[in-house]
């Protein structure tokens, strides 16, 4: 039987342009882009124009767009340097954050003097912005940075980062987001939205793993997280990943084109998914905004399907050749508690998913 996957906010196959792309650089072009002769200066320009391809695509200039190997270097970086270099105090976040700004939470407590507040969230999965406005209004000033996601890696439910960050900048306040889930999908035009920081991943949209990128606005200077060269103007020391860096900007540009048009396909078939699993599975729920457009994926509950035991439904489904993600929900301090789910599936629809596969899933 033929694997259909529908775990793509996992990870995501690499395009075969994006692939072509890096194919040069990885058997012809080996130069060191930090070298000073011919080989080395076009490795060192194919980087840059890479550098332009993903500004532009964010709207931000190229001083702006710093490379990294992932989303959560960048997450931990831009947190780290706010506490250690833009005298932050305080961090408000949510506790249904991804591990990497979590758990960096978590240790930034016990090596500066910041306090970490967490937002409570609704059931699915939004932000309480009225408590945030009280916190920030309470505390008013760069003293404090709010680090929310723009779309959560478990349920898929958005924020809107003009709503947010007008908020957050209203009090002079610093707006950090881990946008990894949203880049590719979403349009992010940084000389409109009102955020600071922003984080990304190549292997989200159709790139290579091991590479990503951060934003940093040009009214902010942090130090490094490693320290050696030169590199990304000093805030990346290490010879750069070429080949991820120009996988990363193909794949930026291929998620870009008719962007409009490919968010219209990936809604009709979650909706597809989610109405024919609702059809064909009594008992079955779906959680977060998963129906709604601002839901990026949907998360199918299974902890009221009378007789279906999650992890065996999870290996009974992946035999049939649909690969899919548990949500350990009741795990220990795992934020999804919340929720009040015993278990859960996760899923997600991308450009390549068709009505045919849908089908079949459902089946």
């Amino acid at each position: 039987m033929r694997q259909i996957y529908l775990d793509y906010n996992a990870t995501t196959p690499i395009a075969p342009s994006v692939q072509e792309a890096m194919l040069p650089f990885l058997t012809e072009h080996y130069g060191n882009p930090s070298s000073i002769h011919a080989e080395g200066r076009k490795a060192r320009t194919a980087i840059e124009q890479a550098r332009k391809t993903v500004a532009h695509y964010l709207e931000a200039s190229i001083g702006e767009v710093f490379f990294t190997s992932c989303g959560t270097e960048s997450n931990n970086t831009i947190l780290l340097g706010a506490v250690r270099d833009l005298q932050v105090t305080r961090i408000i976040s949510s506790p249904i954050e991804h591990h990497c700004i979590l758990h960096a939470l978590e240790y930034l407590k016990t090596q500066y003097p910041v306090e970490i507040v967490y937002l409570p969230v609704t059931t699915t999965g939004q932000p309480d912005l009225e408590r945030l406005e009280m916190l920030l209004a309470d505390r008013p000033g760069p003293g404090t940075l709010v680090s929310l996601m723009q779309v959560n890696n478990e349920i898929g439910s958005m924020i809107d980062l003009n709503v947010v960050g007008n908020l957050v900048h209203q009090y002079g306040a610093l707006f950090h987001s881990d946008t990894v889930q949203a880049i590719g999908f979403v349009d992010h035009d940084l000389t409109q939205l009102p955020v600071d920081f922003l984080s990304g991943s190549a292997h989200k949209f159709y790139g290579p793993k091991g590479v990503g990128f951060m934003y940093i606005r040009n009214d902010y200077t942090i130090r490094p997280l490693l320290y050696g060269g030169s590199q990304e103007r000093n805030m990346r020391s290490g010879t750069e990943n070429i080949l991820g860096i120009l996988g990363m900007a193909r794949a930026m540009e291929l998620a870009m084109a008719n962007l409009d048009e490919r968010q219209n396909h990936m809604q009709q078939m979650k909706s597809r998914l989610a109405s024919g699993l609702l059809e064909h599975v009594p008992g079955l729920t779906i959680d977060g905004h998963a129906l709604e457009d601002i839901s990026q994926w949907s998360v199918i509950d299974l902890s009221k399907q009378s007789g279906m035991h999650h992890r065996l439904a999870i290996a009974d489904i992946s035999q049939r050749g649909i690969p899919l993600i548990e949500c350990p929900f009741m795990e220990d301090k795992n934020p999804f508690s919340l929720f009040d789910l015993d278990s859960g599936i996760r899923s997600r629809i991308f450009l390549f998913t068709t009505g045919q596969k849908e089908g079949q899933a459902c089946e």
